[in-house]
């Protein structure tokens, strides 16, 4: 059936700048993808293509006919000069009946807060929300750009626990930017490294090794992800090493 989305070679440039350059990504049928990367490294920018809300000025990308894409953003700015409630939010834009609204609330735990304001909520229950309202029309691939910046520690772990169980009992491919990434490691399948071009991809505990993760992210993440690998290979009864590397220079793009 083939995959997905297929991005080839993607060139994006703006005001003379490389945002992307030759970026080349899969999603397949029941994928988890992580893309990370230092801030303004073009993640962002790739989910934007992928989804078809930026054409680049070089590359393809081919979507599967009749794909259902649900989109959750970084945040929801709510206005309490215009109070909406929940449950007014999620019909918005959509032809939408109530059961969907309830199972999809129910899916996401915010049945409690389906008659409360928007403005009202924490940013926890609001990134539910949109969770909510990114999967009312049922998606082949759910988007998310960052989905728990704004989170604190027990919001962030609380909302990939969410995600998890989303994923696990639904037929959905997840795209998602993180810098979370110790705590997505468990469930991603692929982490993608984005600095303008790709710079390593593969299973987590590989790409946490490779030489331009930790030139990029330096020693403190590679300790940090140490701790999750030492645990991976005794999962898979592997008899590593594990060996500090020194940091590398930063890429130049």
């Amino acid at each position: 059936m083939g995959a997905l989305i297929s991005a080839k070679n993607l060139m994006v440039v703006r005001d003379g700048k490389s945002i992307l350059n030759d970026v080349s990504l899969d999603i397949e049928d029941h994928d988890f993808v992580t893309i990370i990367g230092p801030n303004g490294a073009g993640k962002s920018m790739l989910l934007k293509c992928v989804m078809g809300f930026y054409k680049p000025e070089g590359g393809t990308v081919f979507r599967r006919s009749g794909i259902k894409i649900g989109y959750v953003p970084q945040r929801l700015v709510a206005d309490h000069t215009i109070p909406i409630r929940v449950r007014r939010f999620l019909s918005l834009r959509k032809k939408v009946t109530k059961d969907a609204i309830v199972n999809a609330a129910r899916e996401t735990a915010i049945e409690e807060i389906l008659d409360q304001p928007l403005h009202v909520l924490s940013g926890g229950e609001l990134q539910r929300v949109l969770l909510a309202r990114a999967l009312l029309d049922d998606p082949d691939l759910l988007v998310l750009d960052e989905p728990a910046q704004n989170l604190d520690v027990s919001g962030q772990l609380g909302f990939y626990k969410l995600l998890d169980h989303i994923y696990a009992e639904r037929n959905v491919s997840i795209l998602m930017v993180s810098h979370d990434l110790h705590l997505v490691m468990s469930s991603t399948k692929r982490v993608v490294c984005l600095y303008h071009h790709i710079c390593c991809s593969g299973a987590p505990h590989m790409v946490t090794r490779d030489p331009e993760f930790i030139s990029l992210f330096g020693d403190d993440m590679a300790r940090l992800m140490a701790v999750y690998n030492h645990s991976h290979d005794h999962a898979h009864g592997h008899d590593h090493d594990h060996h500090h590397h020194d940091d590398g220079e930063r890429h130049a793009g």
